[in-house]
């Protein structure tokens, strides 16, 4: 039977690390960095343990600025 995970893609230079997406997800993938800021001087979201996203696409739905996008990938046995 086939796996299906999730990869996620985050436009770092556009977060403004409003943290709605990290509080969304069901199994803790995103974190907010608290040292790194983007161009524009916010903290921003990053995925920290990929390998546990399964695609569900919580954190692409809360994003208010639209700044992430979920690919479901399947794994073929």
């Amino acid at each position: 039977m086939a796996r299906i995970t999730g990869a996620v893609d985050i436009d770092r230079e556009r977060c403004k690390g409003c943290d709605l997406c990290v509080v969304a997800c069901p199994c803790n993938v995103l974190t907010l960095q608290t040292k790194d800021v983007n161009d524009r001087g916010y903290h921003f979201v990053a995925d920290t343990a990929p390998e546990a996203c399964i695609g569900c696409a919580a954190c692409a739905t809360v994003c208010p600025d639209g700044c992430i996008t979920v690919y479901r990938v399947v794994e073929k046995p």
